[in-house]
């Protein structure tokens, strides 16, 4: 295993009043450094732990502030990747209460905005944007639907 040092932290979230993330979409990237830069001065993710030296990131945590988060690190050599995943192929929808706020922060740190903020007929408000990497991010005040009752 890689030698690791830990670079860049906030402090955790309150755990009392967000729940730890269950599902952590992962992105690889070639500059993960940049992204995680990009990833917090224009959306406003929370870099929570950042793990490698140098240019390197072995691995990456940020949370989103609403809830949720992301794991990435830098790509590596395509036979060596144990996630097989390639910088710029990943997307996400992340849900915010406040849209227009974030779109205005994401426009103002240099994002592609890819869909102009719009009310959508099943009444959420959005915006899409594609990251220095490729990603494309969908930011929007939908929720999804309730989650089944279980028996």
């Amino acid at each position: 295993m890689p030698k690791s040092t830990s670079d860049a932290t906030t402090s955790p979230q309150d755990s009392a009043s967000v729940p730890a993330p269950q599902v952590w979409p992962v992105l690889r990237a070639r500059d993960a450094r940049a992204l995680i830069r990009f990833l917090t001065e224009a959306f406003g993710f929370e870099a929570t732990a950042v793990h490698g030296d140098g240019k390197r990131v072995e691995h990456a945590e940020l949370c989103w502030p609403e809830g949720g988060g992301i794991m990435l690190g830098s790509v590596q050599e395509a036979d060596d990747d144990p996630c097989g995943l390639r910088p710029g192929a990943s997307g996400a929808y992340v849900v915010t209460g406040r849209p227009d706020a974030l779109c205005a922060r994401a426009r103002a740190a240099g994002a592609e905005i890819t869909d102009e903020l719009a009310d959508t007929d099943y009444g959420s408000r959005g915006f899409s944007a594609r990251d220095p990497e490729g990603n494309r991010w969908s930011f929007g005040t939908y929720r999804g639907g309730p989650h089944p009752v279980r028996s």
